[in-house]
């Protein structure tokens, strides 16, 4: 399916970028959270027509992901978790309870940005964890697991 990208979605385009994905991907994920639209000739017009309006809201968006990301740049987030003797947690850290502490601390993060390259984390210690503000903006935070 062509689909025109009304955001910059990370590997597939830009804004204004005229691409083909799968069906599904277009039809559950890029139309639903208005990340796309059908590239018919209504859909292209009417894009080129508010394109202006659109990259202004986008460098508004880029902006504010750009300042959060320098306030959390380096930011060191301390979780307590029971645990083992040898270290070993009882449970996991999972990206909810980081944006919690995030959010804690008065950083607004939605839970679906705290990327877990490893999955969740399972042993006390401090672990680099990044945060997807944006396409653009990736900072990159540091969790301390330590025992209850």
């Amino acid at each position: 399916m062509q689909v025109i990208l009304m955001e910059k979605v990370a590997n597939l385009g830009i804004l204004g970028d005229i691409v083909k994905v799968k069906d599904g991907y277009a039809r559950n994920f890029l139309i639903p959270t208005k990340k796309a639209k059908r590239a018919t000739a209504a859909n292209i017009t009417e894009f080129e027509e508010k394109r202006a309006l659109l990259e202004k809201a986008q460098q508004e968006i880029l902006a504010k992901a750009q300042d959060l990301g320098q306030k959390l740049e380096g930011l060191v987030v301390q979780i307590e978790h029971n645990a083992g003797v040898d270290g070993k947690l009882f449970g996991s850290i999972t990206n909810t309870d980081i944006s919690e502490a995030l959010k804690a601390r008065g950083f607004e993060v939605e839970k679906s940005a705290v990327r877990l390259p490893t999955g969740p984390l399972k042993q006390t210690g401090e672990h680099a964890v990044s945060i997807a503000l944006h396409a653009d903006v990736v900072p990159t935070i540091t969790v301390s697991v330590v025992t209850a």
